[in-house]
């Protein structure tokens, strides 16, 4: 029988994928790293990007997520992510708007929070965009 790992993508919303799959490549804070049946005891945040599923040696799957945990076991992956949006589902336009958006919202922020909280938004919509992009070449 095929070795596979049991995945579980989490989002503060819903579990979005609980799957066997062959194997989950996901963007992680120090670099992308991949997980197979039988990786070793892993612990990594996840940094924006797009996270790949994996299956009878193709992409399965593309999902964008703008942060979270991931945790491997010799069986298993689990992410919980703070957003998960499946690649299909982006806007460049949309998106592009997002971002006009937030950059005025920089611009007129009056507390530190309230700059923080647009530039990390802006960092995550800006990552969405270059995912569109790369996803196009």
């Amino acid at each position: 029988m095929e070795e596979k790992v049991a995945f579980e993508l989490v989002s503060p919303e819903k579990l979005l994928i609980s799957a066997e799959v062959d194997m989950v490549l996901v963007p992680g804070a120090e670099g992308d790293f991949g997980i197979l049946p039988g990786h070793s005891l892993f612990i990594s945040g996840v940094r924006p990007g797009v996270l790949e599923v994996h299956n009878g040696g193709e992409v399965e799957q593309r999902i964008f997520v703008s942060g979270g945990i991931a945790e491997a076991t010799p069986e298993r992956c689990t992410v919980l992510a703070e957003q998960a949006v499946p690649m299909e589902e982006l806007d460049a336009k949309e998106i592009s708007s997002r971002i006009g958006d937030l950059r005025d919202d920089i611009d007129a922020s009056t507390s530190d929070d309230d700059r923080e909280t647009a530039e990390n938004a802006l960092m995550v919509a800006e990552a969405m965009l270059n995912a569109i992009a790369a996803a196009i070449r």
